[in-house]
């Protein structure tokens, strides 16, 4: 009878721990479940990762271009820019040369002897700045007292 038993509480052990396996089994079985469901996933998020750095170079690339032409156009502007002021300083000088000649005319005219001081060459002042007011305003000077000379000479006649 003791052997018997034995035998019984043997084989439920057993039985037991056979059962306790296959739990231990099943509920290993969901974990690797869940761990492929993730693996996927994850494989998953590494592609859309690896797009949107592809995407994020060629914008970068885009921008490097886009950047250069920019560039491009501002130097041309800048260069021409700097031709412009090259230009406008020399008409600046032109004006301020015939401002004097006028001037010099207006002085001759006022004073008879002075014919023979105005035929004289004058030097020529070196280029004024381009945003000088002063060459203007001799230009507005000359002209108020040639108008003011051209009403003196009709009112003489």
């Amino acid at each position: 009878m003791f052997g018997m038993s034995l035998g019984i509480v043997v084989e439920s052990s057993v039985a037991v721990l056979l059962a306790v396996t296959i739990g231990y089994c099943v509920m290993l079985n969901r974990r690797l479940v869940a761990l492929q469901g993730d693996r996927e996933a994850l494989a998953k998020m590494i592609g859309d990762l690896m797009q949107a750095t592809g995407l994020a170079q060629n914008a970068v690339q885009e921008l490097k271009s886009a950047g250069g032409e920019v560039e491009q156009r501002l130097e041309g502007r800048l260069e021409e820019a700097i031709q412009l002021e090259t230009k406008l300083a020399a008409q600046l000088a032109t004006g301020t040369q015939l401002v004097e000649k006028i001037a010099r005319i207006t002085s001759a005219a006022k004073s008879p002897l002075a014919v023979e001081t105005a035929i004289e060459p004058v030097e020529l002042p070196p280029a004024r700045p381009a945003l000088a007011l002063e060459p203007q305003s001799r230009l507005h000077s000359a002209l108020q007292q040639l108008a003011m000379r051209a009403s003196a000479a009709g009112k003489a006649a």
